[in-house]
């Protein structure tokens, strides 16, 4: 599952290795869903993709998946009228709390989750690691701030990653 799948790149990525049979990407806003379907015919793999317009997990039902690729929005607010495809709440870290808390419902028992995230989203991986095992996959240094790029395997599925800030 591509969670957030904005344009539809990694979705669309996924879909192209002959090894994966199925994709569903998911993304709040109806616009993306509709131009990352556009880009699947484009790129001719739009048989292979399932697109749904879903707050997260809301419209997924009980479905199970070997992989989520999440790129969500990660960045602090500013207090202004924000962009929701970048900011990810007051610390920049709510949104991907939330993902977390549910992602682990929605993985088989060897599902595996891909994520990116801001040092300036405050992520506490300390606390992350009481339910999930991180494994830091690359890390890429910008002017301003360093994104990374983590596998996480859930470990301990009952505790409650919202309630840590």
């Amino acid at each position: 599952m591509d969670m957030g799948t904005g344009s539809g790149i990694q979705a669309i990525a996924a879909a192209r290795k002959r090894e994966v049979h199925e994709v569903t990407a998911v993304d709040i806003n109806p616009n993306a869903i509709e131009e990352a379907f556009k880009r699947s015919k484009l790129e001719g793999v739009s048989g292979k993709i399932e697109f749904k317009v879903s707050n997260l997990f809301d419209g997924l039902g009980c479905r199970k998946f070997d992989w989520i690729v999440f790129n969500p929005p990660y960045l602090p607010s500013e207090g202004t009228v924000d962009e929701t495809s970048w900011v990810g709440g007051e610390y920049g870290c709510e949104l991907l709390l939330r993902f977390l808390d549910e992602a682990s419902k929605y993985l088989n028992p060897d599902g595996r989750i891909l994520l990116v995230y801001s040092s300036l989203s405050g992520m506490d991986l300390a606390k992350i690691r009481k339910r999930y095992t991180v494994t830091l996959l690359e890390e890429k240094p910008l002017f301003f701030e360093s994104l990374y790029c983590i596998m996480l395997t859930p470990i301990n599925p009952s505790s409650d990653l919202t309630k840590i800030l």
